[in-house]
Formats: C-alpha cells, sequence, structure tokens
C-alpha cells in the first residue's frame, strides 16, 4: 500500500511541471522513444559506477543514485570519491537503493528523469511511471560508449566534445613517445576458479587498446566486449612485456592482495610470467582501472604512458 501511495503522490507532483516543461524524443538501448525534458534538473541514476560518474562529469548532480553498501551497511558510489571527489556523506544525493534500487525512494526524490541500465533490475514499467525513464545498455556500450547516449539525455554534448578532445590529446602524446605496435600489454584477474581476462579490460584496457598496443592472441581471440576466465596452465598464453593487476580498494585490499590472489591459483606465477620476472608488472586500484570515466581514463593514460616510456622494456622472447 504504501508504494502505491508514495509512487501516486510523486506521479501528482510531477503531472503539473511536465505539463510546463519543454520535452524533446530520444531512443534508448531497448529502442524505446522517451520525451526527455530539454533541460532536466532532477535525475536520478540507477547505476552507480557505469552512469552515476558519467553523468557527474558531464556535469549533471543526479538528486539520487544507486549505490553499494559496506560490511557496516554504509551506502557509497562505487569508484566515485576518487574520480569525481562526490559521495553519499559529502553531497545532496540521496542513496536510491542497491539491484534491484528501491522505487520507493527513486520516487520520493521526485526526479523529472531516470537514467537507468540494463544490468539494474528494478521495473523499467514502475519507474516510467514516476518520471521518463532511458534504459542504457551498460554491457554493450562499454567504458566509453555510455557517454553519447547520457549526453543527448541531458543536454551535454558540449562538455562530452572537450571530454573527449582532451582524451584524444592524452593518447596521442603516449603514441609520440612510445612505440606502442612494439610493446604486448596484458591485464589480468585472480579469481576463485582461474584468471580472468577482458578483450578490453574497461577504462584501463580502452586506453592501452586506443594507444595501439599488442596483446597476445589469447586475449584477441575473445572477441570485443567478451570476457573469458583461463585455467592457471593457460599462464603462458596471457604472458606480455607489460602486465596490469588490479585490487579492491573498496574492500581495503592492497597490492599485495592482487598478487596473492595469483599465487593461489598458481605458486610460483611470478617466475612463470615474463613480465613478472622482470619486474614489468603495474598494480592499480580497480575503481580507478574500470571507471566509466574520462578522469580515470586520462590518469590511467599517464600511468601507461610512464610504465612504458620511462625504462627500457624488455621483451618478451617470441
Amino acid at each position: 500500500m504504501r508504494t502505491t501511495l508514495i509512487t501516486l503522490a510523486a506521479l501528482a507532483a510531477l503531472s503539473m511541471p511536465a505539463l510546463a516543461q519543454e520535452t524533446r524524443t530520444i531512443t534508448d538501448d531497448l529502442g524505446r522513444t522517451v520525451d526527455v525534458p530539454v533541460d532536466p534538473e532532477r535525475i536520478a541514476v540507477l547505476h552507480d559506477k557505469n552512469l552515476g560518474t558519467p553523468l557527474i562529469e558531464l556535469g549533471v548532480l543526479p538528486v539520487g543514485s544507486h549505490g553499494r553498501t559496506t560490511t557496516e551497511g554504509e551506502p557509497f558510489i562505487r569508484g566515485s570519491i576518487t574520480v569525481t571527489g562526490f559521495d553519499f556523506d559529502n553531497s545532496n544525493i540521496s542513496f536510491l537503493g542497491t539491484n534491484p534500487a528501491d522505487i520507493e525512494a527513486v520516487a520520493e526524490v521526485s526526479p523529472d528523469l531516470i537514467i537507468t541500465s540494463t544490468w539494474q533490475n528494478a521495473s523499467v514499467d514502475r519507474l516510467s511511471a514516476i518520471a521518463p525513464t532511458v534504459v542504457v545498455d551498460t554491457t554493450e556500450r562499454q567504458t566509453l560508449g555510455v557517454f553519447p547516449l547520457l549526453a543527448e539525455a541531458t543536454g551535454t554534448t558540449e562538455r562530452l566534445a572537450r571530454l573527449e578532445t582532451r582524451y584524444q590529446a592524452q593518447i596521442d602524446q603516449i603514441q609520440r613517445l612510445v612505440n606502442t605496435g612494439d610493446i604486448r600489454v596484458n591485464v589480468i584477474q585472480g579469481i576463485n576458479d582461474g584468471i580472468y581476462v577482458q578483450h578490453t579490460y574497461s577504462a584501463l584496457g580502452t586506453v592501452l587498446r586506443d594507444a595501439g598496443f599488442k596483446f597476445p592472441p589469447a586475449v584477441d581471440a575473445i572477441g570485443v566486449g567478451g570476457a573469458q576466465t583461463f585455467s592457471a596452465e593457460a599462464m603462458p598464453e596471457l604472458d606480455a612485456d607489460v602486465i596490469f593487476l588490479t585490487y579492491r580498494t573498496d574492500q581495503d585490499q592492497t597490492p599485495a592482495d592482487a598478487r596473492a590472489a595469483m599465487e593461489r591459483l598458481f605458486p610460483g606465477w611470478c617466475e612463470t610470467l615474463h613480465a613478472c620476472r622482470e619486474d614489468q608488472m603495474v598494480i592499480l586500484p580497480r575503481a580507478e582501472a574500470t571507471s566509466a570515466s574520462y578522469d580515470a581514463l586520462m590518469s590511467l593514460a599517464l600511468v601507461v604512458l610512464a610504465a612504458t616510456s620511462s625504462t627500457d622494456i624488455v621483451s618478451i622472447p617470441e
């Protein structure tokens, strides 16, 4: 009953302003045509890392966001504080639940636009009864792919163009200083049942591929947008001149945890991998390495430049 009452109240509150709002039509990733406000003022976003952070970077502070919770139950926006400086505890962004999002909480922030993800389980029909709802396929679009639809929905295409120009300048700089086509790289992650590898490891993988670095054939064979878990025995197929590992700061991990995860899978792994033997491993926080953020991309570009240009890279034997 309470859900029904709040939803109806939200609709009532929104109905009069909506009549006065100028709208335009866009098509979301479900193929739905959605009439969105020309100048949305109260946006609720239902994927923190892959939609919320990009929105903030586009200059749009949402009134509410999906989030995660710590073991103590405290909500946080994954990866946002180190990339944007915003989180629930230092802003007016309301916590809208995890997955599925809390429909009542969404209604209570009275949004004039809701942006959700195909990953999010909250009902699109119920969300659309509160405010115009745009669905973004965060899996298919990958790291940078979410930005064009977000910019279109929020009227921030000029801001996006500046971010794109700045990022391309960073890639051009790497290519000017490094013979990227001569260096093989990889990003690997030790998990319970093997070595997790993506064709393009989110933001970090995007920088590496955009700059023109080579990857092991086994990684290229995964296919764009795909991922694969390899057995420990397949580790030599994943070797490279420079290898990147990641760890989770939101779980209080350190670089030692990334190394320990690999050691559990394959004792003596460092002696097996050329990159580790030659001290050409780079270990990074996973939140930044996987952030859907141009600021993260540009920071990662500097890390990649430092890792591949400041020393003589020892190439893996062919």
